[in-house]
């Protein structure tokens, strides 16, 4: 006698299924960051996003619900993106490297994901009312983290006594204007658009203004 049939999909076409949903969430995330950046919350609609996207304002709907949702899911990428890269810094790794490596990570992200670094400065600026649970769970917890890893640093005597918090603002500033002050920095570079040597070259100095000015040996 034929096996009673379960209804349930095989592995490889629930596989693909949710491979396939993955990739519409990525590519309405990274569609609505840009428009979002451009025109803000208020003047960015699902249709345009759907359009810019090309895929169907239902599909959109299907996944998130309404605009709100949609901008929460791509504030939480941009959140997720920036404390992967700060939960890279240890106790045990020396801060001539785990410092180093920060500051190129922060400097590609405004590289890569300029539209998300200029959402989250003009919430900030704005208030931050639609980011203030952010800041104050995840992102604070993270902070806090990361500042006891530079008191540890600077308790085994790797670095000079500086205050933890600022420094990390002073890191977020330097790196992140590369893509929330873009239009000032080409313009008076005289660039379209900044070239991979600008970003290396920035990485170069704000590493060694970071280390030197921090007491961190090199050698």
């Amino acid at each position: 006698m034929p096996l009673a049939q379960s209804g349930r999909k095989p592995r490889k076409e629930r596989r693909a299924l949710a491979d396939i949903r993955q990739e519409n969430v990525t590519h309405i995330i990274s569609t609505a960051e840009r428009l979002f950046a451009e025109k803000g919350f208020s003047g960015t609609t699902l249709a345009a996003i759907a359009e810019e996207a090309n895929l169907p304002k239902a599909n959109v709907l299907y996944y998130f619900h309404n605009k709100a949702g949609l901008y929460q899911a791509v504030l939480d990428h941009i959140l997720v993106v920036w404390m992967d890269d700060m939960k890279s810094m240890t106790e045990d790794v020396h801060p001539k490297e785990a410092l180093r490596n920060y500051i190129l990570a922060k400097v590609q992200q405004s590289k890569e994901y300029p539209h998300a670094s200029k959402i989250f400065a003009t919430e900030v600026i704005h208030g931050a009312e639609n980011i203030r649970e952010l800041l104050g769970g995840k992102l604070k917890q993270q902070f806090l983290d990361t500042c006891r890893v530079i008191r540890s640093w600077i308790a085994k005597g790797w670095m000079d006594p500086i205050n933890p918090e600022h420094l990390l603002f002073m890191l977020w500033s330097s790196t992140q204007t590369y893509a929330d002050f873009s239009a000032q920095i080409t313009t008076l570079l005289g660039k379209a658009e900044m070239a991979d040597e600008e970003y290396e070259n920035a990485v170069e100095l704000i590493t060694r203004v970071v280390l030197k000015g921090c007491g961190i040996k090199t050698v």
